[in-house]
């Protein structure tokens, strides 16, 4: 499916697949590989941003897929996330949506939510959100309504 519908129909926290058409090359081919993998892989996704007009330059919307933390003895040293617009040539798939009675943990970047965290339930979203202190987070269950809403209106992973 193209970008466009990912930033329509996706919810935060779903798993997002993208790719690009190509063959996987060789495991020989390190450099082949690198790049295939940079365009080829899957993340969570934890913010849509919508399209902006400026007087002097317009953007179209697009999403930020978190891919990934590095580093060791639970330190982050780098968190992987890439941002696409709904233009890019690449392909989407919905991998995963958000279980129910599963809680996001949010904050607010001015007017957008992005995800901190996707818990299992509220007493593990509270738990981390004690250990991870964010000044304005908050938490939101994933409801049946909302999963149920996927379904009907055609959003459903296939």
């Amino acid at each position: 499916m193209p970008a466009n519908i990912v930033y329509d129909c996706a919810s935060l926290g779903s798993v997002i697949r993208y790719l690009d058409s190509t063959p996987k090359p060789p495991e020989r081919f390190r450099k082949k590989l690198a790049a295939w993998k940079s365009r080829n892989s899957t993340g969570r996704l934890v913010k849509k941003e919508p399209p902006r007009e400026r007087p002097t330059y317009s953007s179209p919307a697009c999403f930020t897929l978190h891919e990934g933390d590095f580093g060791q003895d639970g330190t982050v040293i780098i968190s992987v996330r890439r941002t696409y617009s709904v233009e890019t040539d690449l392909r989407f798939e919905i991998v995963q949506r958000p279980a129910i009675g599963s809680v996001r943990v949010l904050q607010m970047l001015g007017d957008i939510p992005e995800l901190l965290h996707l818990a299992p339930n509220r007493e593990s979203a509270e738990r981390w959100l004690a250990n991870n202190r964010y000044s304005r987070a908050y938490l939101e269950e994933v409801t049946a309504d909302e999963v149920g809403a996927d379904v009907i209106e055609g959003r459903a992973p296939a």
